[in-house]
């Protein structure tokens, strides 16, 4: 769906963008991450057709951001982390002008207009002051704009920045009921144990370069958590340590305690194994839990000693 082929973005001689090559397939929710100042809106603001880049090319659902703008405004909603709203008018209102504002027509607005309300759950505010919204219905109404014309793709540039618990969970279910739509979602988040529950892909960007793409669990094998066990056993780890350490696929098994760290040989993926091994040699197994590596854990270690 979304298509970004070596897009160099320069602001006098700050390279805010360096040959990024980035691909969302459709239907995917894309978490997009990295500091303030990597790149990430000069991205999202080039695929919503607001910014040039200075060389490169991008693609929405086939169509060349660059050379047909218009058409790409069609397939795009694009939400800024700090979206402006027109305080004097109420929510219907706010929504009726960017309806009329992307060509809706005029018979067709309330059902439009209501449809979005429902979705985005405001239907109860329909007739509130704007500025009467708190911050998490003002970032759905926000939202409820950018779905006003039907996009294929939603760029989200920080939509949970400034929310609450609540509002930052609301939005999260609001998220995935749009992926189940069919929506294309590409999303911008410090936050990044949510981006981990929702996001089918994330991209990890540095000082303009993209320094990872893939899923959660391609990020874990890539720091090689996934080789990794905790296991636990209701009496003598001692000698159930020397029993692991026995079997082939078994590279390190250390005692923490009253559980082991057994680290298993590149590419081996021995759970199995481990847990038969130790029935058949009569211990109690009281857990097996394969390590995991939490997103912001990864990001840290993907781009520890990157330089400006």
């Amino acid at each position: 769906m979304i298509d970004i082929k070596r897009l160099t973005k320069y602001y006098g001689n700050l390279g805010a963008l360096v040959d990024l090559d980035l691909q969302i397939a459709e239907g995917d929710i894309f978490g997009f991450i990295g500091p303030n100042g990597a790149g990430k809106t000069t991205t999202m603001r080039i695929l919503a057709t607001l910014l040039q880049p200075t060389r490169g090319q991008a693609f929405i659902n086939g169509v060349d951001v660059l050379r047909e703008g218009k058409k790409v405004r069609r397939l795009v909603g694009y939400m800024p982390d700090f979206m402006g709203v027109y305080d004097d008018l109420k929510v219907f209102e706010y929504l009726e002008f960017f309806a009329a504002a992307f060509g809706i027509e005029r018979s067709k607005r309330k059902a439009v207009i209501d449809g979005v309300l429902e979705l985005t759950d405001l239907a109860g505010k329909r007739t509130t002051a704007v500025d009467n919204l708190s911050r998490g219905m003002q970032q759905r109404l926000g939202l409820a704009r950018v779905l006003i014309h039907d996009p294929k793709a939603l760029i989200l540039d920080e939509p949970a920045s400034g929310l609450d618990p609540r509002a930052r969970i609301e939005m999260r279910v609001l998220l995935r009921e749009l992926k189940q739509m069919g929506k294309t979602i590409m999303i911008s988040s410090h936050i990044l144990s949510e981006l981990e529950e929702m996001c089918d892909q994330v991209g990890i960007i540095e000082h303009g370069k993209l320094v990872f793409q893939g899923t959660i669990e391609d990020i874990r094998s890539r720091m090689g958590v996934s080789s990794k066990l905790r296991v636990r056993v209701a009496a003598d780890p001692a000698r159930a340590a020397e029993v692991l350490m026995a079997l082939p696929a078994v590279r390190e098994v250390t005692q923490q305690g009253d559980q082991l760290l057994v680290i298993l040989q590149d590419g081996q993926a021995a759970n199995a194994l481990i847990a038969r091994t130790l029935v058949q040699h009569e211990f109690d197994l009281v857990s097996l839990v394969p390590e995991q590596i939490k997103l912001d854990e990864a990001f840290l270690q993907l781009t520890k000693g990157l330089v400006q």
